[in-house]
C-alpha cells in the first residue's frame, strides 16, 4: 500500500460524530498486519531531534519509530527548558505522524516529573513543571484532597505539552523496607495507599474520562513491595516476590480502589512470584494473573502494558543489561512476546520489536482475532483522549500553563507540608538571626535565615542535610536503584556526632528508604525527614515561617537485623521500631 496519506474523505474513522466503537472498527478494517503490529509496542523516545537516534539508551529516531515501524507510543525520555519547546517536540511529532497512511496519532507517556526524584529509570527531572514532594511524602501529608489537586494540577501541564499518559501512580505497598522502589509510593498501610491512590487517579483523569484527561496506568499489579531481600527486579538478583507471611491478598486492595476510581490501565511488575498459586514466571508472563486475576476477578478491560524490556537485552549507560525475562530466560524473544499475549496483555513496555508479532501471525502462533483484541482497547484509548480529532497543543498555552506561578506556589506549600519532625529537644523554631553552620544547603539559600559561618563552633546551630544509605553496584543504572543496607556508613555517623560536640545539630534525611537513624537521633537536637524538598522549602519549617504536617507513611526500624528478620509481604513486621507509622511532632509556626 502507499504511504500517502488519503484525502479525509477516505478516513471515516477520523468523523467525530460517529460512536468511538463504531470509529474503532472503521480504522481496524482498513490496517494492515504491520500497521497493528506497531501499536503493541510502547517504548522511549528522547525529546529533540525526530532524525536522530538516541546512543545513551540505544533507541533509533522519532521518524523510524513512526514511518518504519508505525510505533505511535511512547514513553518521553528527557526534559526541555520551557513548556513551550515541549509543546513544539510534541507537535512536529504529531505531524510526523499525521503524514502516515492512516494518520494514527502518536500517545506521549511520562514517568513522574513534579518531584525531586533523579532516577531516569524510574522517574524523569521535573524541568519546567511544578515541584512537588515525592509520592512518599504526599502520603506523609495524609491528605486525599490535596494528592487529587495535585493530580489535577499536573494534569493541566501534561496535557499543555501532549502528555496523555501517566507511568503513574506507584500503588504498590512498601512493605520491604529495603526495597529501591519505595519512595513512589504512598508507604507501607493498604487504608492510606488505597485512599491516595484513588484521589491521585481522579486527579489525572478528571470527572469524566475525555479529551481532558491523563490516562493513569497504575502500577505494578498486583503488587511490587514484597521483594526478597529488598532487591528489585529490574535486575536479575531481585527477581523474585515472597509471601513469607501469606499476604498475597493484602497487596491487591490498593488495586481494588484503582479499579473502583476508574484507572484506564495497568502495568504488572517484573517479579516473579515464588510459593504461591501462580506460575513462577515474572507478572507480563503470568495467565493466572494478568486473565485470572486483573481480567476474569476484578473485570478489568483497559490497557495492559507491560513494564520494560520484557523479550529482548538492551544497553543502558554503555551496559549490557539482559531481558527482564524472570522464569522465562530459556524463551526467545518471540517465544517471550507470545506468553506475553497469551497471559492477556496488550503492549509490550520498552520495546520495538514489531517483527516478533508479525513472525507469530505468519506462523500461526498469534490469531488475527487475539491482536484485534489488543489493537481494539489501544485505539479505543486514542479515540477517548480526543487524540483523533484534535491530536496538537497551543504552544503559546503550554508556555503559560507549565510551571504557572500558582502551581509551583502549591507545590512549594506541599513541599512544606510534607517535613516530618520526628525528634526535638526544644531547639525548634529557630530563632532569627541565628549563626547557622550547614552541610547540604547552598550557603546564599541559607543566609536568608541566619547568618551563616564556616566552622560549627562558630555557630549557634548546625544544619546537616543527609541522604538515606545504600549500597554501590557494578553499573551506573544499578546505582539510579538505591538497594541494600540501610545501615549509614560508620565515617557519616562518626562526622555527625562530631560536629553534634561541637554545636547543637539539626539532622535532616531525605527518607528515599527507611533508613536505620537511631545513630543519628542519640546526638541529634532535632531531626527531620522529608521526601524531596527544597532547602528554603526545609528552613521555612525550621524557622517557623511554616508549620510541617508530616507523618510517617512507613514504620522506621531500629536496626538492620529487624529488617532482616521481617517478613516483605508484611507491613509492620520489623520489631520494635524506632519510630511507628504516623509518628510526628507538631511545631507550630512562629
Amino acid at each position: 500500500m502507499s504511504n500517502d496519506a488519503p484525502a479525509l474523505d477516505d478516513r471515516p474513522w477520523l468523523d467525530s460524530a460517529l460512536p468511538i466503537e463504531e470509529r474503532v472498527d472503521l480504522l481496524i478494517a482498513e490496517m494492515t498486519p504491520e500497521e497493528k503490529a506497531g501499536l503493541l509496542f510502547h517504548t522511549m523516545l528522547g525529546v529533540g531531534d525526530l532524525e536522530q537516534a538516541n546512543r545513551a539508551f540505544d533507541l533509533p529516531s522519532g521518524r523510524e519509530y513512526v514511518t518504519e515501524l508505525h510505533m505511535t507510543h511512547f514513553n518521553v525520555l528527557g526534559a526541555a527548558p520551557t513548556g513551550r519547546e515541549l509543546a513544539a517536540w510534541h507537535n512536529a511529532l504529531q505531524r510526523l505522524a499525521a503524514s502516515t497512511r492512516l494518520g494514527i496519532p502518536v500517545t506521549l507517556s511520562t514517568d513522574p516529573r513534579h518531584s525531586f526524584s533523579d532516577n531516569p529509570g524510574a522517574a524523569i527531572n521535573s524541568g519546567p513543571f511544578s515541584q512537588w514532594p515525592e509520592t512518599m511524602g504526599l502520603a506523609a501529608i495524609g491528605d486525599a484532597d490535596l494528592v487529587e489537586r495535585f493530580g489535577d494540577i499536573a494534569r493541566q501541564e501534561y496535557t499543555a505539552v501532549g502528555m496523555r499518559v501517566a507511568l503513574h501512580p506507584q500503588v504498590d505497598l512498601a512493605t520491604e523496607p529495603r526495597w529501591a522502589r519505595g519512595s513512589a509510593t504512598f508507604g507501607e498501610d493498604a487504608d492510606l495507599t488505597s485512599r491516595m491512590g484513588a484521589a491521585y487517579i481522579r486527579g489525572f483523569q478528571g470527572a469524566a474520562f475525555g479529551p481532558g484527561s491523563v490516562s493513569t496506568m497504575t502500577k505494578h499489579f498486583p503488587g511490587g513491595g514484597p521483594q526478597k531481600d529488598g532487591e528489585d527486579p529490574h535486575f536479575a538478583y531481585g527477581r523474585e516476590q515472597v509471601y513469607p507471611g501469606g499476604r498475597f491478598e493484602l497487596h491487591l486492595k490498593p488495586f481494588e480502589a484503582a479499579f473502583e476510581a476508574g484507572t484506564r490501565q495497568i502495568m504488572p511488575y517484573y517479579g516473579m512470584p515464588v510459593g504461591t498459586e501462580h506460575e513462577e514466571v515474572g507478572f507480563g508472563f503470568n495467565r493466572s494473573v494478568i486473565t485470572g486475576l486483573l481480567r476474569e476477578r476484578f473485570g478489568f478491560d483497559g490497557v495492559v502494558c507491560t513494564d520494560w524490556r520484557l523479550l529482548t537485552d538492551s544497553v543502558i549507560l554503555g551496559d549490557t543489561h539482559p531481558a527482564r525475562a524472570w522464569g522465562v530466560e530459556h524463551l526467545s524473544p518471540k517465544e517471550r512476546a507470545k506468553k506475553v499475549l497469551d497471559a492477556g496483555a496488550d503492549q509490550f513496555g520498552g520495546e520495538a520489536c514489531p517483527e516478533l508479532v508479525l513472525e507469530l501471525l505468519a506462523e500461526g502462533g498469534l490469531t488475527m482475532d487475539r491482536l484485534d483484541v489488543s489493537v481494539r482497547r489501544l485505539l479505543r484509548e486514542k479515540f477517548a483522549l480526543g487524540l483523533f480529532d484534535d491530536p496538537f497543543v497551543d504552544e503559546d498555552e503550554a508556555d503559560r500553563i507549565v510551571g504557572r506561578a500558582d502551581f509551583r506556589a502549591e507545590g512549594e506549600a506541599a513541599q512544606r507540608a510534607s517535613v516530618t519532625l520526628l525528634a526535638d529537644t526544644g531547639i525548634l523554631p529557630l530563632a532569627t538571626g541565628t549563626r547557622l553552620y550547614v552541610e547540604g544547603i547552598d550557603a546564599q539559600t541559607a543566609a536568608a535565615y541566619g547568618t551563616v559561618v564556616d566552622d560549627p563552633a562558630d555557630a549557634d546551630v548546625a544544619i546537616l542535610r543527609l541522604h538515606a544509605p545504600f549500597e554501590t553496584r557494578a553499573t551506573a543504572f544499578e546505582n539510579f536503584f538505591h538497594a541494600g543496607s540501610l545501615d549509614f556508613p560508620v565515617e557519616v555517623i562518626a562526622h555527625v556526632r562530631e560536629v553534634a560536640a561541637a554545636v547543637p545539630t539539626v539532622v535532616d534525611v531525605l527518607l528515599d528508604r527507611p533508613a536505620i537513624l537511631e545513630p543519628l537521633a542519640d546526638v541529634a537536637a532535632a531531626l527531620t525527614a522529608n521526601w524531596g524538598v527544597s532547602a528554603a522549602a526545609l528552613l521555612d519549617v525550621l524557622t517557623g515561617a511554616a508549620v510541617a504536617k508530616g507523618r510517617l507513611p512507613f514504620d522506621v526500624p531500629r536496626s538492620m537485623a529487624a529488617v532482616e528478620a521481617s517478613r516483605p509481604d508484611v507491613p509492620f513486621d520489623t520489631a520494635d521500631p524506632l519510630f511507628r507509622f504516623g509518628h510526628g511532632l507538631d511545631l507550630p509556626a512562629r
